[in-house]
């Protein structure tokens, strides 16, 4: 059976931290399903990017997936925190022991949900104020079943991350090597 993710869109997105994990991850053979916080199906990302979602966040609420994925950008503050049923969502698949990824500012999204506490993670430097244990030096944290991430320039990494989780290290290679990721010189 085909491991699952459901990865949330929301206005304000950082497009980067959705269309990656999107793609790297149905490269990967993971059944994704896209949810618009909204019931419209379509969300206007940071930088004026229009992305459509497969189904609203409300068709999906009681389903459960394997990893929930919750992208970052200008839109968590206002568009995500006030949200209830997304911190119930993360809630209800850490309690279940789903995979919980955040990158950028969602973290504090997972932090509202309980999740953080005790565990080592990473964010968006704009958030660290909140989230004081915070840590900066790495691109990915991985802890249990969170799966942290900076931001916009580490969201390949992260995807990758998510990818060896869900399945294994081998099929993380094969896709970085399938999109002819590099290593810096």
């Amino acid at each position: 059976m085909k491991k699952t993710a459901l990865i949330i869109l929301h206005n304000g997105v950082e497009e980067i931290e959705i269309v990656t994990p999107i793609d790297i991850l149905r490269r990967g053979g993971i059944e994704v399903t896209v949810a618009s916080q909204t019931e419209e199906l379509l969300a206007e990302g940071r930088n004026g990017i229009t992305i459509k979602a497969d189904r609203s966040l409300a068709s999906i609420e009681d389903e459960t997936f394997d990893a929930v994925v919750l992208p970052g950008g200008p839109g968590i503050p206002q568009n995500v925190r006030p949200d209830n049923r997304i911190k119930h969502i993360l809630q209800r698949h850490h309690e279940a022991g789903s995979l919980v990824a955040a990158i950028c500012a969602a973290p504090v999204i997972v932090n509202d949900a309980g999740i953080l506490e005790g565990k080592n993670f990473t964010s968006h430097f704009s958030v660290e104020d909140e989230l004081t244990t915070v840590d900066p030096t790495k691109a990915v944290i991985e802890d249990g079943n969170l799966i942290t991430s900076r931001g916009a320039g580490t969201a390949t990494a992260f995807s990758l991350a998510i990818l060896a989780k869900l399945t294994d290290q081998a099929t993380a290679e094969a896709v970085a090597d399938s999109i002819c990721l590099m290593q810096a010189q």
